[in-house]
């Protein structure tokens, strides 16, 4: 079993001890999801794949809390963005911008010179660590720059 998924089950049990309800629901929710990728999997995921989860959870709420906006549903919004934050306190920590646009200029100076290559470059090395939209951002602002 990963340390991570180990973790979530031990916050999972606190928050249960505590009587924190939202802090139960998310991460009881979470725990189901990392499950659900244990059996797909056929064998316990590793901490990247629980990482992997965990920023798709992420993403969801996100994506729920944009559209809560656009609905004039700051109560419900809100909700969303609390969930994050607690499972922002699993992820590893995050790539700083100057690190991942000095790959970028690594890539492109040795010799990779479209988007799709300098991406297959630099993605690797950021996973779980970047999201892809601000490595997709940097990168293409490192390629007009060049």
């Amino acid at each position: 079993m990963s340390k991570l998924a180990d973790a979530l089950r031990a916050a999972l049990n606190a928050a249960r001890k505590a009587q924190q309800k939202d802090r139960t629901l998310v991460l009881g929710t979470i725990l189901a999801n990392v499950k659900n990728r244990e059996l797909e999997l056929g064998r316990d995921p590793t901490d990247e794949e629980v990482v992997e989860v965990l920023r798709k959870g992420i993403k969801i709420r996100r994506e729920a809390h944009d559209q809560y906006s656009a609905a004039q549903r700051s109560d419900l919004a809100e909700v969303e963005l609390s969930q994050v934050k607690i499972l922002e306190e699993f992820l590893p920590p995050a790539a700083q911008p100057e690190e991942i646009r000095a790959a970028a200029r690594a890539a492109i100076e040795a010799g990779a010179t479209d988007i799709g290559k300098v991406m297959g470059v630099v993605m690797p090395r950021f996973k779980g660590r970047a999201d892809g939209k601000l490595i997709n951002q940097i990168v293409r602002e490192e390629l007009q720059a060049g």
